[in-house]
């Protein structure tokens, strides 16, 4: 039973957001309340929903001050140099932006926070996008999709899940994948040429994309609010806090806090400026941290309620045990629903140990069944239940349907070539 409401509603919420009936917001609000209250738990409701607020808390702190610093750093000319020199590189050549798109977000997601990485790829690419007329959703996809395989380092949060999880190092869990990590990268690059090539026949054919939001991260250029004067301070500034966010001295909410009132009051000391960099990009932070919050009420009801477990041990128990043989292949395939339907929490801590204590009767290595279940890492941050990824479509100003549909066949796509490349190379 709570297993199909627990279906129940996470499609309800796809159809209602996919065909633009509600916003990701009241989604994530309304129908967990809606149906917890039919299934009988309203008087644990409250509780269930404050718990999951308070576990995103902290995240959507950090959104909020993230969003907030970097777009000051944008408004202050920060990114201009690199956005001139990338222009240089790629010309006026969709083909080059995507792949562009493609090898910046791998190189900075190396730091493993995919909040931090996106903000700066947006805040760099963006503006060449809009130069160039293509489709905002092109860039969402790349970068979700390069996002999804450096999601797998050891710092970036599912891998460090499974070796605490399992109990094992990164020499039996990550390293054997960086192989799979290669391989999905390349793929990533072949999409970003698909796409670009695409988009270059479709901006000769129709002409160039024009009907952007007003409420994307780079928004509309104010000459005032530059400081060129400033750009070896603000970069100086910038970097100590990836060192800070790298070397985890202080919670990254509170690093971003600090950093953009002392960015503040270095580039703009008049309050009336303050006042105006805040008001200008408080209406980003804002819905950003609306459906952060949103998704802490429904992971805080799926959770609560035990619908979220059960889930998990369901889509388990329908696998016979006649092919308990391809234990790996089958937790590699399943690894890709049931890390889009949970969260990593819920998946490696609760659903993992069950497959591992199954594998270990019929004598397949837990790291074996570690590995595996990684792969489906490369559609995970297509998720609702996951912040960033709001914060990613809220930064590039298109709609969280439109982005899904737009990305889901190519991430589905990263999945099974990293299956494949694991299976060839004998990784799992």
């Amino acid at each position: 039973m709570l297993t199909l409401l627990g279906f129940l509603m996470i499609i309800i919420f796809m159809v209602l957001i996919m065909n633009k009936k509600m916003t990701p917001l009241t989604a994530l609000v309304i129908i967990p309340v809606a149906i917890a209250l039919i299934a009988g738990f309203g008087p644990n409701l409250g509780e269930m929903m404050k718990n999951g607020v308070k576990e995103i808390a902290l995240t959507g702190v950090m959104l909020i001050f993230a969003i907030l610093y970097f777009s000051l750093m944008i408004d202050t000319g920060l990114f201009e140099p690199l956005v001139n020199f990338i222009l240089k590189a790629v010309g006026d050549n969709p083909v080059k932006t995507t792949i562009g798109t493609a090898i910046l977000t791998t190189l900075v997601s190396l730091d493993g926070d995919g909040s931090s990485t996106y903000i700066i790829v947006v805040a760099a690419m963006l503006p060449l996008y809009k130069k160039q007329g293509m489709n905002p959703l092109t860039l969402t996809c790349i970068i979700m999709l390069a996002g999804g395989i450096m999601n797998i380092l050891p710092w970036g949060g599912p891998t460090a899940r499974v070796m605490s999880s399992l109990k094992l190092g990164h020499t039996e869990i990550f390293v054997p994948m960086i192989p799979i990590m290669a391989l999905g990268i390349l793929w990533v690059i072949f999409v970003a040429y698909i796409l670009g090539k695409k988009e270059k026949k479709r901006i000769a054919k129709y002409g160039k994309h024009n009907q952007y939001s007003t409420s994307d991260i780079v928004g509309e250029a104010d000459p005032k609010l530059l400081r060129p004067k400033l750009i070896w301070i603000n970069l100086f500034l910038t970097l100590i806090l990836l060192a800070v966010m790298i070397l985890d001295i202080v919670p990254l909410g509170i690093a971003f806090m600090i950093a953009f009132c002392i960015a503040s009051v270095i580039n703009y000391p008049k309050l009336k400026d303050q006042q105006k960099i805040i008001s200008k990009h408080a209406g980003n932070a804002l819905s950003v941290a609306g459906m952060i919050f949103g998704a802490g009420i429904f992971t805080g009801i799926l959770n609560g309620t035990g619908i979220m477990q059960a889930m998990g041990n369901s889509m388990i128990e329908i696998v016979p045990k006649s092919w308990g043989g391809y234990l790996n292949i089958i937790t590699a395939i399943f690894s890709v629903p049931l890390t889009f339907f949970l969260t990593n929490d819920a998946y490696y801590f609760g659903i993992l140990p069950i497959i591992e204590a199954t594998g270990r009767q019929l004598d397949i290595a837990p790291e074996i069944l570690g590995r595996a279940s990684l792969v489906g890492q490369a559609s995970h941050l297509l998720s609702p239940l996951v912040p960033s990824t709001y914060l990613l479509v809220s930064l590039a100003g298109v709609e969280y349907s439109d982005h899904l549909k737009y990305t889901l066949k190519w991430a589905i796509g990263s999945s099974i070539i990293m299956l494949i490349g694991a299976l060839l190379l004998g990784t799992i």
